[in-house]
Formats: structure tokens, C-alpha cells, sequence
């Protein structure tokens, strides 16, 4: 594994919506990672993707997290389960400096893990565990268990947020310690 650097990092929101996250087992934990990881991008100067799988039907991502959003940042519409099937948001990569993604949000076994795979040949990939979840338990193990296998690094937020920001004398560093407390 390589050391991921902010300039060449990319956070991705996947389908965190009204209708999907009450759903989700420990949804008030993956909302509260997500909201942490926002903040984080914002103070990193980090740019988000955020994805939203039929919202006609779904729901656009949860307002708590939307509201966090920086002008800057993009939401991807998609009907595939991969982001990698939605032509927006593949060329929004192709136009960035990207070779990291830190991928959050929903479901695990599903969406986040087509994602995660289809996304591994081109880019380190890391799968935020605390930020993602799924119905069912199970189906969240399975997910991890099933892309640590295929070389997909499974990382937690406070591990990556200091692994970007490397050092206590990181211009970010006391506003991220305070959101992770």
C-alpha cells in the first residue's frame, strides 16, 4: 500500500438516502462517520463525489449530510449499482487528479462493493468499515471479508483521516481531532 496524499484523493458518498438509511443496521453510526468525513474533506480541501441511486424513488442523499456539501462537489445520478456505470461520474474522475478513493455509505454488499471492485484495477482503494453498512450484519462481514480478499485496503475513519494528514502539525489537524472525539 502506498501512502494516499490529499492532492491525489477523492471521497466517495455512495447512496446515502432519505428512503435507503433508515434501513441500514447502525445507521446512526454510518450517518454520524459520513458527517465526520465530510467536515474532514471540506478541512483537507479534499474533493467528494456523491452518488444517489434512483433518487425519483429513494430519495436524495439525507439533508444532514447534503447540507455539508461544498459547492465544488459533485452528485452523480445512477440506476447501475456501480458508480462505474454512470458515465457522469466516470469522466468526473477522468477530469481529476485522482489515484485514491476512500468510498463510504450504502449498502456495503452492494453497491459499495461493485464500486470498490470495478474501481481497484485503476486506483488504490480504500473502503471506509465505520462509514458503510448494509440491512442486514452479515451482508456488511461478507462485503469486507469479500474485498479484502481481492486486494481492497479496509480502513477505519480516524486511520485514514491521520494517515492523510500525516502529522499533529497538519494546518487541519485540531479541527479534524475535534470532530473524531
Amino acid at each position: 500500500m502506498i501512502i494516499p496524499e490529499i492532492e491525489n484523493s477523492i471521497f466517495m458518498l455512495v447512496d446515502v438516502q432519505e428512503k435507503l438509511l433508515p434501513a441500514m443496521n447502525n445507521a446512526a453510526g454510518c450517518l454520524d462517520r459520513n458527517r465526520i468525513l465530510l467536515k474532514s474533506a471540506a478541512e483537507l480541501g479534499i474533493k467528494v463525489i456523491a452518488s444517489e441511486q434512483y433518487p425519483q424513488g429513494l430519495g436524495g442523499t439525507v439533508e444532514e449530510l447534503k447540507n455539508l456539501f461544498c459547492p465544488d462537489w459533485t452528485v452523480v445520478e445512477k440506476n447501475t449499482f456501480s458508480c462505474f456505470g454512470a458515465e457522469p461520474f466516470v469522466a468526473e474522475l477522468k477530469n481529476s487528479a485522482a489515484r485514491n478513493l476512500f468510498i463510504s455509505g450504502i449498502e456495503s454488499h452492494v453497491c459499495v462493493l461493485q464500486t470498490a471492485l470495478d474501481a481497484r484495477d485503476d486506483y488504490q482503494v480504500f473502503v471506509i468499515s465505520d462509514a458503510v453498512t448494509s440491512r442486514k450484519a452479515e451482508d456488511y462481514t461478507t462485503a469486507l471479508q469479500t474485498m479484502r480478499q481481492n486486494g481492497i485496503q479496509v480502513i477505519s475513519t480516524e486511520s485514514i483521516l491521520f494517515m492523510l494528514m500525516r502529522s499533529s502539525k497538519h494546518q487541519a489537524f485540531k479541527a479534524i481531532s475535534k470532530l473524531i472525539r
